[in-house]
């Protein structure tokens, strides 16, 4: 008997009971051995929330940044669990199977029946992502990309629209191109800093259209 890796898909929202479940119960079943390790990789998302305080001298309100710590799934509606899905004569273990396949929340798993063992590389990078995701500082949640264009909300710069350059998720900042006085400047700004900005500059016409702010000829 050996175990091996496997991708469960499960209900979106199911992932932690589908991981307690078979904490909990493989060895009331009967099934330690057969059933070894279960991983749920996550991350800590450092999100930036508003918060409207009022000011007890003038009454007036404002709204301040805070800075809260999250949890997110890397990969949400999955877990994998390391399971001897298969005897020594590569033949499915029906005991550890239809557990598994009926726990509730646990949708089946990844690559049909019967079951695809993952492979070595996927294995390592998951171990390596979980194992980053729970002794690793928290990262700042950034949804942004090169080449969006934001506006800035915060800072010396505030109200100044600019193109985001590069994106650094490990230290929640990013560089935006911006143009002061004619000149383009990168300023470095953290992500709550900014938003997106919807806004579209004005289209020029088309070679050959006629422009509709000109004067008609007579």
């Amino acid at each position: 008997m050996s175990r091996q890796w496997f991708a469960l898909q499960t209900l979106t929202g199911q992932e932690h009971k589908v991981v307690r479940f078979l904490e909990s119960e493989k060895k009331l079943q009967g099934l330690g051995e057969q059933i070894g390790e279960i991983l749920m990789p996550t991350e800590k998302v450092q999100v930036i929330k508003q918060v409207r305080k009022k000011d007890r001298k003038t009454g007036q309100e404002h709204v301040e940044n805070k800075k809260q710590v999250i949890v997110k799934k890397l990969y949400p509606g999955y877990v994998f669990v390391e399971a001897a899905v298969y005897d020594d004569a590569r033949r499915i273990d029906e005991r550890v199977w239809s557990f598994i396949r009926g726990i509730q929340g646990v949708i089946g798993f990844v690559g049909g029946d019967p079951p695809v063992p993952m492979k070595q590389s996927d294995v390592d990078n998951l171990k390596e992502s979980a194992e980053a995701g729970a002794t690793g500082k928290p990262k700042a949640k950034i949804d942004y990309n090169p080449g969006d264009k934001v506006k800035i909300t915060d800072g010396p710069f505030m109200s100044f629209s600019g193109i985001v350059q590069t994106v650094d998720p490990d230290q929640g900042k990013l560089n935006v191109l911006v143009s002061i006085f004619g000149r383009d400047v990168q300023v470095e700004l953290e992500a709550h800093q900014v938003e997106r900005d919807e806004s579209r500059a004005e289209e020029a016409p088309e070679p050959g259209e006629p422009d509709q702010a000109a004067t008609p000829a007579p």
